[in-house]
């Protein structure tokens, strides 16, 4: 779908924000990976007095792993440097903290901006979302397993296992050659960089630090993406409706948080702004924001507000909006009553994590 001249504007309004600044690159390196490392030895080092004041350094270092992230993620864009090797470089140590294997995550990431919203064109790089119609046309046993990858229990639970040790340790199916080598670089790296820590602290004292970093960091990161996208009036459309524009501004949250997590969350929250111009590096998310009174109109979103997402677990094409497990149910046993037409069903369509 041709974009209107409006979209048109809004994109290049963005545009002159899609800048790099060598210093500014740097200095948010040196404020983020050093005091991921001075946390981690503090931490490492308090086990010796007591977990009680460990718990806290972890929590402080798994924040830091998510402010690592959005360096890896900005490097995946090409936005966090001007240099492409820079980019790349930078993207590889960051994937190896963060256990994020640099090409694979920046080509499925791609994806996922050329297609967020898109219901014909989900499964790459996104969550798993049905619609109601598919969900109701879906078999027991798919109905059954949809249901466990809504539940928070699984998708913040056992989503940084699934995801960070094993999704992120294969390949991509159709994966090409660069990218395949990429993941086994990157595993080598990972395993290298682990055993070193393991040689130089012992497999206890590693567990007990990275362990909590991992799952943590891990939990925030994946809730972080979920809350971007999962609010209850979203935008989704079908191919020959669908809209970047619309997608990137209606369809993305502006999570507004409070300055010290924003500052730690490296901006995500300006997510609206990153998906209608991912070149824009993270550092000027906010001033982009600021400087274009269209963007304000995204739906806001705060802390208290976004935990309202959890009990969203499907995409309703009728009402446009997502609805509950329960609200589905109450609506189908109300149309059983009164005799009310029941929503379109389509063929069920499969979305990966």
């Amino acid at each position: 779908m041709k974009e209107p001249k409006q979209a048109q504007l809004l994109k290049k309004e963005v545009a002159v924000f899609e800048k790099t600044v060598l210093k500014t690159s740097i200095r948010q390196m040196l404020n983020t990976l050093i005091p991921l490392v001075v946390l981690w030895y503090a931490a490492y080092l308090s086990l010796s007095v007591s977990y009680w004041l460990t718990a806290p350094l972890v929590l402080l270092t798994s924040a830091f792993v998510i402010r690592t992230f959005i360096i890896f993620h900005d490097c995946c864009h090409g936005s966090f440097f001007s240099s492409k090797r820079a980019n790349d470089i930078v993207g590889i140590i960051t994937g190896v903290l963060t256990l994020v294997p640099y090409q694979q995550w920046k080509n499925a990431h791609a994806i996922h901006h050329a297609t967020s919203s898109n219901l014909d064109k989900r499964g790459i790089g996104d969550l798993w979302i049905l619609t109601t119609g598919e969900f109701e046309s879906a078999s027991r046993m798919q109905r059954l397993l949809y249901r466990a990858y809504r539940n928070p229990l699984v998708m913040f639970g056992l989503g940084p296992i699934a995801v960070f040790l094993v999704q992120y340790r294969f390949n991509r199916k159709g994966a090409k050659r660069k990218e395949k080598l990429n993941t086994y670089l990157m595993n080598a790296l990972i395993v290298g960089f682990y055993a070193l820590l393991i040689w130089a602290i012992g497999w206890q004292s590693f567990l007990l630090v990275q362990g909590p970093v991992f799952f943590i960091s891990g939990m925030l990161g994946i809730w972080l993406f979920y809350v971007q996208h999962q609010f209850e009036e979203s935008y989704f459309e079908h191919e020959d409706e669908w809209s970047y524009v619309k997608a990137a501004v209606e369809g993305s949250s502006f999570y507004k948080l409070p300055k010290l997590l924003q500052w730690l969350t490296g901006n995500i929250g300006y997510h609206h702004v990153h998906h209608l111009s991912p070149k824009v590096p993270n550092y000027f998310l906010e001033e982009a924001h600021n400087a274009t009174p269209p963007l304000h109109k995204a739906t806001t979103i705060t802390i208290r507000e976004s935990l309202a997402s959890l009990k969203f677990h499907l995409w309703d094409e009728e009402s446009g909006k997502f609805i509950s497990f329960g609200t589905l149910r109450r609506r189908n046993r109300l149309n059983a009553r009164t005799g009310g037409a029941s929503p379109k069903r389509p063929t069920p369509t499969r979305s990966a994590s």
